[in-house]
């Protein structure tokens, strides 16, 4: 479930903490101060992540929005495995994701962590990563709800990491899983009382 951790913990605590900072460049806000969408915060979900950005009524915006959050956890898991293999790889993407949910420069509150939780997961294992964007697809276009997609996808993800046969990503899999549940925990409520908007809602 887990990689051979094979790299010294001096490289270990220099990945987790530069994966960290890539991680929590708030790229949602940044971008929608220098498009004049105004404060995340006074928008919608006051999340700082696409779908929230898509409310503004600028689907160009979450289109770069979501780009950007998935690029910063992919270009960190690929440029640790580059540097110090498999193991330093996860660690990149458990601490990128970890930025973007906790980022430092916003008092540690972050985003939800979707859109860079698939850029990790494409990064780990593209076959993988494409089962979860597609999961993420069909919830979104059976059920209208992002979401409720995102917690499909996050559940599959160990899964399908065991189907494409990356056995050593199922262990960060679960963690991930369960860190998107758990930042989902009021959209949680507010699906099972019905109150949880629909996608594009401003």
């Amino acid at each position: 479930m887990f990689p051979i951790f094979d790299l010294s913990l001096m490289h270990a605590i220099l990945v987790a903490v530069l994966a960290y900072l890539l991680g929590s460049i708030p790229f949602g806000m940044v971008l929608a101060r220098i498009m004049g969408l105004g404060n995340l915060r006074d928008i919608g979900s006051g999340n700082i992540g696409a779908t929230n950005v898509l409310r503004t009524g600028n689907k160009f915006a979450a289109f770069l929005t979501l780009i950007f959050d998935a690029g910063k956890g992919g270009v960190a898991v690929l440029i640790a495995h580059g540097l110090f293999g498999s193991a330093a790889a996860q660690i990149a993407g458990l601490f990128a994701f970890l930025g973007h949910c906790f980022p430092i420069w916003l008092k540690f509150k972050g985003g939800k962590g979707v859109a860079t939780f698939l850029g990790i997961v494409l990064a780990l294992s593209f076959p993988t990563g494409l089962a979860a964007c597609f999961s993420w697809l069909a919830a979104a276009i059976v059920g209208r709800i992002s979401s409720a997609a995102a917690l499909v996808s996050a559940a599959l993800t160990p899964i399908w990491f065991y189907v494409f046969g990356m056995p050593s990503a199922i262990g960060l899999g679960i963690i991930l899983a369960a860190l998107i549940w758990w930042r989902h925990s009021a959209n949680i409520s507010r699906l099972m009382n019905g109150t949880e908007p629909k996608i594009g809602k401003k």
